[in-house]
């Protein structure tokens, strides 16, 4: 037996529907050729766009364009890596001029020990010209046969002269402050007659309570010998003043202070009288000596240096054609293509 319910259901389901009811279902129809029309419009206006990125792509695909930016950075390379070649080849140079250096300096050092008759063919200190006008702290110039003495092992005979002793002030040896001792020594008549030689008989230290004070360095009477190398003069330190006054205010050129910054040769021959100044210095070599420290330093060209400076040249050259052919050249023609992005 049905529902009241489901009874009802059917009933309206049976009754006519009014004519107003029914709404028309439009249907719109459009020709091919209207479709076709308007699918070729959308196609050149997306060709229009797309052109300089199918232009990209193309070019890309078969190489690239050198433009300006392009040829700029070609011509700095290239003008880069021709200045850091050229400075390696320069180090290199200066290196194998410092190696026949050190090699002519070993050569010397290897010969047998001259004595004191080498000396009497060197001419002595020049006096100084000019006058007043003539250039304060000139070291006569070291060449010819005195040149070629330099670095030679040399074993000396005569006797101090210690009244002419003299302290160069803000020396270091082994890290620390204080004087290079000099003092002549006048060489036996035999070998030299009248031949002085200034003697750096090594350092001492300073004593900063009282700097006025000096220490008091053996000087033995009579015939010594001394062994050593023979070098040029003192190397001369930055004086303010133009060096033209000595360490305690007076004149460096008098002889009144014992502690000078610098030693000018033809300035010292002047003050002490010393004719027969021979223009090279002898550097005593040997053990420590009442005070006295000889820890020189050794003769070293600095080839190790040049060579590292070389390869410092070398390497950046090589870096910039690397950097450049990578870039500008490598990653034009060999672009990698775009990987697929992973699923989500």
């Amino acid at each position: 037996m049905d529902s009241p319910t489901r009874t009802a259901s059917a009933r309206a389901m049976c009754r006519p529907r009014s004519r107003s009811s029914f709404r028309p279902v439009r249907i719109m129809k459009k020709s091919a050729d209207a479709r076709l029309a308007r699918m070729a419009r959308k196609a050149s206006t997306t060709t229009y766009f797309m052109q300089p990125i199918i232009r990209k792509r193309t070019d890309d695909a078969r190489g690239f364009r050198a433009d300006w930016r392009f040829w700029c950075i070609t011509v700095a390379a290239l003008a880069t890596m021709a200045a850091t070649a050229a400075l390696g080849r320069w180090q290199l140079d200066r290196a194998a001029q410092k190696e026949a250096w050190q090699a002519t300096v070993d050569a010397r050092q290897a010969q047998p020990p001259l004595d004191g008759a080498a000396w009497a063919a060197l001419p002595a200190v020049a006096p100084q010209q000019g006058g007043a006008g003539a250039e304060q702290g000139a070291q006569p110039q070291v060449h010819g046969p005195a040149e070629a003495l330099v670095h030679r092992a040399v074993v000396l005979r005569g006797r101090w002269l210690p009244r002419y002793t003299v302290f160069l002030d803000n020396r270091q040896m082994q890290g620390r402050p204080g004087f290079f001792v000099l003092t002549p020594m006048q060489l036996e008549p035999p070998a030299a007659q009248g031949t002085v030689v200034l003697v750096q008989r090594g350092w001492v230290p300073r004593d900063f309570q009282d700097r006025t004070r000096l220490p008091e360095v053996p000087a033995p009477a009579g015939t010594v010998e001394v062994r050593g190398r023979i070098a040029a003069p003192p190397s001369r330190l930055y004086e303010p003043g133009g060096g033209s006054a000595g360490t305690s205010g007076t004149s460096a050129g008098e002889g009144s202070s014992r502690i000078r910054q610098n030693l000018d040769m033809v300035a010292y021959r002047a003050e002490t009288g010393l004719a027969g100044l021979a223009p090279l210095t002898v550097l005593e070599t040997g053990g420590p000596e009442g005070g006295l420290l000889r820890d020189w330093p050794v003769v070293d060209a600095g080839v190790a240096k040049h060579h590292g400076y070389a390869f410092q040249w070398f390497g950046l050259c090589a870096l910039v054609a690397i950097l450049y052919v990578w870039f500008q050249l490598v990653r034009c023609f060999f672009r990698p293509g775009r990987q697929p992005a992973p699923p989500a």
